[in-house]
């Protein structure tokens, strides 16, 4: 285990924090913790809580790239002899065995150069979107393309190439990946706990700057690296926030210049395409998880169109004025509490 070191960061996570470094303690590993201009006391926490803090300059913009790549070297220059760096948001609980898990992979494999599992939400209960997070994080087993921001990092690799892009403010771990397959090397998801999250999204707005984010994040990495992940994310949230509008007034017009009663099918084969969409992502979704959960999941997807488009238009504006891509928060201060939420392997 000597061979291992964790690097969090986070901003005003507060008791997320206190639970993240807690999830470490067993573990017995050093811990390099970011901190991104937090002002609720999480260096202190993090120092109470042994773990070595590095206060990134409040003069620069924040993003996570940044924040991981001088966890990263602070962990190095004082553990050069880390093989393994594990990157933890500091909203995550890190399971107990995933450590033991990943560590046999790198070792087994000489080509992975990322080892992710299973990323679970703490409160999926507590909102429509904690529960839409839960959905989202995970996928099959196997080799994929990129992973997310929590995984186990051969740290050759991640100095062969430089760490994380720090001009990236969302979206820096596909761009990383894909460096990463370019030079040969391969990411890994395997069917094992990693994390659990904390969204800590109880409101629409807090969600709906998410997506802002999203839109934001992908079409910056998209067209600057040719990121093939944010492809489909930029054009389909193009094609539904203006292309669909655009169809329907295109068929009303056309109905209107044809002055012909059967015209009227036009606009609404055209508004038709909304629902067929709704029921095609309810439908699919219904497989895991209940109905209502599907339909709610559906809908915020379609509408999470228009804001991943004004996070495009944000994007573009930032660029033309000559901004460096700029952060998005979303997160709560709050702890979601509930009733009936999802409880951690080996907890009361």
């Amino acid at each position: 285990m000597s061979r291992i070191g964790v690097v969090a960061i986070g901003r005003n996570e507060g008791e997320r924090l206190r639970a993240c470094l807690e999830s470490l303690r067993a573990l017995a590993l050093p811990v390099v913790y970011v901190d991104s201009g937090s002002t609720d006391g999480s260096v202190d926490l993090a120092r109470e809580m042994g773990a070595e803090v590095v206060e990134l300059d409040m003069s620069r913009a924040f993003n996570a790239a940044r924040a991981r790549n001088a966890g990263a070297e602070r962990l190095l220059s004082l553990f050069p002899a880390t093989e393994f760096t594990q990157f933890l948001d500091g909203d995550c609980l890190l399971a107990q065995h995933w450590i033991e898990s990943a560590t046999r992979i790198l070792d087994a494999e000489p080509c992975v150069a990322v080892v992710c599992g299973g990323r679970n939400e703490r409160f999926p209960n507590a909102s429509i979107y904690n529960r839409i997070c839960d959905l989202e994080w995970n996928g099959p087993p196997g080799e994929i393309q990129a992973c997310g921001g929590d995984s186990l990092v051969r740290t050759k690799a991640l100095l062969a190439l430089g760490g994380f892009d720090p001009t990236i403010a969302a979206g820096e771990e596909p761009e990383f990946c894909q460096r990463l397959r370019n030079e040969g090397w391969t990411i890994v998801r395997v069917d094992a706990d990693m994390t659990y999250h904390d969204a800590a999204m109880l409101h629409f707005g807090q969600w709906w700057r998410r997506q802002v984010r999203t839109g934001y994040g992908s079409l910056d990495v998209y067209t600057r690296f040719r990121v093939p992940e944010f492809r489909r994310v930029v054009w389909s949230a193009l094609a539904w926030a203006i292309g669909f509008p655009s169809a329907i007034a295109g068929a009303m017009l056309t109905w209107w210049a044809m002055n012909a009663a059967w015209g009227v099918v036009l606009p609404f084969l055209a508004i038709s395409v909304l629902p067929l969409q709704l029921a095609r992502i309810g439908s699919r979704t219904a497989r895991v998880t209940d109905r209502g959960t599907a339909f709610k999941y559906a809908c915020l997807t379609m509408l999470g169109k228009v804001a991943q488009t004004l996070g495009q238009i944000r994007c573009i504006r930032d660029r033309m004025s000559g901004r460096g891509a700029a952060l998005i928060e979303y997160k709560s201060d709050t702890i979601a509490k509930q009733p009936g939420t999802k409880r951690l392997p080996g907890t009361t």
